[in-house]
């Protein structure tokens, strides 16, 4: 019973780990990066998709991205899309396709995405802490209806509390790297 629920809270702090490096990846460095714009939401029928599904995503050179819709008739919503987020591009389109062009990063632009890192680093440190939460709180309802022992419940939470510890560690190391990556001239 407390291995399911070892194994549950593992792989619920894992997916925050996952979900903060395909948000990590989706902030721009110096380089350009499919990453950057594939997760974008665009109002696609008046529902919220993904570009990667409206969308193939290609880096020409090296600071452009170039972006052909499977139907031009979505270009507009791409490009409102790519306005309306916080990227800091203005699109260019042909009517069949959009170009990104990435300028360089300002040394302000730098510590704005240096911030958004940390913002984003300690929206997973709470995920992973919401799951620690759950699991000790599921021990102490297993206890309550004498399922498990009050040793079994105490050992219980020092175990999740070392995979949270471990798991904390882990996002810490991804946003450190970002960081540093971001702040590479």
């Amino acid at each position: 019973m407390l291995n399911d629920l070892y194994f549950d809270a593992k792989t619920r702090m894992k997916g925050a780990i996952q979900a903060l490096e395909e948000d990590l990846a989706a902030i721009r460095t110096g380089r350009a990066n499919p990453a950057l714009v594939e997760k974008l939401s665009v109002q696609y029928y008046d529902s919220p998709t993904p570009l990667q599904q409206l969308a193939s995503v290609g880096v020409p050179e090296p600071r452009t991205l170039l972006i052909r819709p499977f139907d031009p008739s979505t270009t507009k919503d791409i490009e409102r899309a790519i306005l309306a987020s916080d990227l800091g591009l203005t699109p260019n389109s042909d009517g069949k396709s959009i170009r990104l062009h990435l300028p360089p990063l300002t040394e302000d632009r730098r510590g704005e995405l240096v911030r958004v890192v940390g913002h984003r680093v300690e929206e997973a440190r709470i995920a992973v802490r919401n799951v620690r939460r759950d699991s000790i709180k599921e021990m102490r309802e297993y206890e309550d209806e004498d399922m498990i022992s009050e040793d079994d419940r105490i050992r219980g939470e020092k175990e999740i509390q070392k995979y949270t510890d471990e798991f904390i560690g882990e996002i810490n190391h991804a946003g450190e790297r970002k960081e540093k990556e971001i702040r590479e001239v």
